[in-house]
């Protein structure tokens, strides 16, 4: 990662690197032990090339009672810098569970003002909703 965001090299999704968000075809739940940290029918869907489809859930539809914010972060020349929330729930704490991109670039804009899950930690299920 370079010291100065100026000089991160972006890059625009296309026909060898397609990324596409769309609305999800149903209610998202993402969950820890059986509770409840996130569930909307608002979320989006966002597919890049070479990654399994990620879930993003609008920030109105995620419990902040159970997230930390970091301050780690990562950098995506497609997306932008990530930050990143840990999840506390008494004694678990999911450390950088939880990112958003506060400032997308503009091909994945959609996704500013939600939140995404490491489902390695995260139960993320959609349910179609009839």
């Amino acid at each position: 990662m370079h010291d100065n965001p100026t000089d991160r090299l972006v890059l625009v999704p296309g026909p060898d690197h397609p990324i596409t968000v769309t609305p999800a075809s149903g209610q998202v739940l993402a969950t820890v032990d059986e509770r409840t940290i996130a569930d909307s029918a608002r979320a989006l869907t966002l597919r890049e090339e070479g990654f399994p489809p990620v879930q993003y859930i609008p920030r109105a539809d995620v419990d902040f009672t159970l997230l930390d914010a970091t301050d780690h972060e990562t950098y995506c020349p497609y997306k932008g810098v990530a930050h990143y929330f840990s999840i506390r729930m008494g004694d678990v704490v999911l450390d950088n569970a939880v990112w958003t991109y506060e400032a997308p670039y503009p091909a994945v804009a959609e996704i500013k003002g939600h939140l995404a899950f490491y489902t390695d930690r995260v139960t993320v299920a959609e349910r179609t909703v009839d």
